[in-house]
């Protein structure tokens, strides 16, 4: 009887097997960084394909006191955040609503503002829309911290054939494990359901059942317990924000002529918002050879 290799390779069989297992290896993304590094720091990134949680040094973002005519706003994410911080019941939020109106700003303004006091800090992990679907992953690393962490992704929307919002479903609430107690999850958008106004009446007009295929699609934004809107601002309150950073940073102008370049400045871009008024400081200050510390 002839023995020997049955793989029908011959004698290279291993040395084959060898180089696919290697191939492999290389294909695939290296491995989730484990928990120690969160200790490092109360800021980080979650990035799944380049090793995990990368730490954020320096984030970017503007003092609590400065956000202008969110104040509503502003005092119920607080509340809830400091609650969520304390160990208490809080609710996942959702910020919605108009463009450049300090929606993501003020999530990063209030971790800073519920730390300020604190040696057990909250760490905020930003979340990029392109990595939803692997929000499980994330959870199952995070489970097992000490430290309490709001996850946050900035500009959250989906797309017709987009099927990613379920991971998100069952991550917020609903799927086997639940998410974990010391995890919460707040996201901006400028859409209040997540998914385009046209995509919603579409299923209304072509699904068997219209209304089991609408609540698919806007089930998602029921997940978040506490929604809060943003609108345009009006005159007084861009005014407001205008004359807030002016101030905070020392911009030595008139006030008559700060505010009549500030209303020119929005003409010109044809709205008001947080946005337009810190792009018009960034164009003060430059003017004045001021720099922004």
């Amino acid at each position: 009887m002839k023995s020997g290799n049955n793989s029908g390779l011959g004698d290279d069989a291993p040395a084959l097997l060898a180089r696919i297992a290697a191939a492999l290896e290389r294909l695939s993304p290296p491995p989730v960084a484990g928990l120690p590094v969160v200790a490092a720091g109360d800021a980080f990134v979650w990035e799944p394909v380049a090793g995990g949680l990368i730490a954020v040094p320096s984030v970017a973002r503007v003092p609590l006191s400065l956000l202008k005519g969110i104040e509503p706003q502003r005092d119920t994410l607080l509340a809830n955040t400091t609650r969520f911080a304390d160990g208490l019941p809080a609710n996942n939020a959702l910020l919605w609503g108009a463009r450049g109106m300090g929606k993501s700003s003020l999530i990063k303004a209030v971790q800073a503002e519920v730390n300020h006091t604190r040696s057990d800090k909250l760490v905020l992990v930003e979340v990029h829309r392109e990595d939803i679907s692997t929000l499980p992953q994330l959870l199952r690393l995070l489970r097992a911290s000490e430290r309490r962490f709001l996850l946050y992704c900035d500009d959250l929307s989906f797309d017709k054939d987009d099927t990613s919002y379920k991971s998100l479903k069952a991550a917020l609430e609903g799927g086997l494990e639940g998410r974990p107690e010391n995890v919460m999850f707040y996201a901006s958008s400028n859409r209040r359901h997540l998914m385009p106004r046209d995509l919603i009446d579409n299923e209304k007009g072509s699904a068997i059942n219209p209304g089991e295929a609408v609540e698919e699609k806007v089930s998602l934004s029921d997940r978040f317990g506490l929604w809060l809107g943003f609108h345009n601002c009006s005159q007084d309150d861009y005014l407001a924000m205008v004359n807030g950073y002016a101030a905070h940073y020392g911009l030595t102008i008139a006030p008559e002529q700060l505010r009549a370049r500030a209303l020119t400045w929005a003409i010109t871009r044809g709205s008001r918002s947080g946005r337009v008024a810190w792009q018009f400081i960034q164009d003060i200050a430059g003017e004045l050879g001021k720099k922004l510390d």
